[in-house]
C-alpha cells in the first residue's frame, strides 16, 4: 500500500530542486519500466496495477513492488493517462568519459526537453554511448526528456560539466560543430570514425565561448531557396550528423 509520505515525495521528484537534493528520479509507463529493469540503475521502489503485475511476474522486485490502484497510481503521474507502472530511481550520472577510439556528442545549452530527449534517443540508435552536456543544458531526467528517450536514456552515459573546460583537455581530439558560415560541408568532408561532436542551442547555436575549439567546423547545406527557411532543430541536426558519420 502507498503512503501519503511516498506520494508527496513522487510528487516533488517533478521539480528540479527535489530531484537534485534526493538525487532520484521518476520513472513511467510500460515501455519505459521495462527498459529500466533491462539497465543496471538503482530502482528504489516500483508502483504498479495488478495488471502490470500480472503480465511481468513481479521481475523479482519482491519489497521493492507496491501495488497501487488507479486513483493512487493517477495521483503520483505526470501522464495525463498513466500507463500502469511507474518507478522511483537513483540517478547515476557519469564522473568522467573516455574519449579516445569513439564518437562522443558534446550538448551546449540544449535547454528544450524534447530535444534533449530526443537527441539521447538518437545517439543510442547510432550507437553514441557518450553524452557531455554543458551545465546550462536541461536536466536529463527531466520528466519530458525522459519519455522523449523512449528508454535510450538507459544505455547512455551522461556527464554534466564545464563544457570549456572538457573541451580544453583535448588537446589532440577532432572536434565538430555546425556553423553556418566558413564549415565544410558534411556530405563532401572527410569524417573521422572518431572525435566530438558539439550539438549547439536550438535557438542560438554553439555559443562563442565554445566555438573557439571546433577545429573540423562542418555545415549541413540547405536546398532551399534563400530566405526560406532559417536553421534546423538541434535534434533533426543531430540526426543527420550522426547518419552522415556512421555511413561512411
Amino acid at each position: 500500500m502507498i503512503t501519503n509520505a511516498q506520494i508527496k515525495s513522487i510528487t516533488a521528484l517533478k521539480e528540479k530542486k527535489y530531484r537534485s537534493e534526493t538525487e532520484c528520479f521518476v520513472v513511467e509507463g510500460r515501455k519505459m519500466v521495462n527498459e529500466l529493469l533491462r539497465s543496471d540503475f538503482e530502482i528504489i521502489n516500483v508502483y504498479a496495477l495488478s495488471s502490470w503485475q500480472a503480465n511481468n511476474g513481479g521481475r523479482q522486485l519482491n519489497e521493492k513492488l507496491i501495488t497501487v490502484n488507479e486513483k493512487e497510481l493517477s495521483r503520483i503521474s505526470s501522464l495525463k493517462t498513466p500507463d500502469e507502472v511507474l518507478a522511483v530511481v537513483k540517478q547515476k550520472r557519469s564522473s568522467e568519459i573516455e574519449i579516445t577510439g569513439k564518437l562522443i556528442l558534446a550538448l551546449d545549452n540544449i535547454n528544450n526537453p524534447g530535444n534533449l530527449g530526443t537527441i539521447i534517443r538518437i545517439a543510442g540508435w547510432f550507437g553514441v554511448k557518450d553524452i557531455v552536456c554543458n551545465e546550462n543544458t536541461v536536466d536529463c531526467y527531466n520528466p519530458k526528456v525522459l519519455q522523449s528517450t523512449m528508454g535510450a536514456i538507459f544505455h547512455t552515459n551522461i556527464l554534466y560539466t564545464d563544457l570549456k573546460s572538457f573541451l580544453q583537455n583535448q588537446k589532440t581530439a577532432q572536434i565538430y560543430g555546425t556553423v553556418l558560415q566558413n564549415g565544410r560541408n558534411i556530405y563532401q568532408e572527410n569524417l573521422t570514425s572518431d572525435g566530438i561532436i558539439i550539438i549547439g542551442s536550438e535557438s542560438h547555436g554553439i555559443s562563442k565561448e565554445i566555438l573557439q575549439y571546433i577545429n573540423r567546423p562542418i555545415t549541413i547545406p540547405t536546398f532551399a531557396a534563400a530566405d526560406e527557411v532559417e536553421s534546423l532543430n538541434a535534434s533533426v541536426a543531430c540526426g543527420i550528423i550522426l547518419s552522415e558519420f556512421k555511413r561512411r
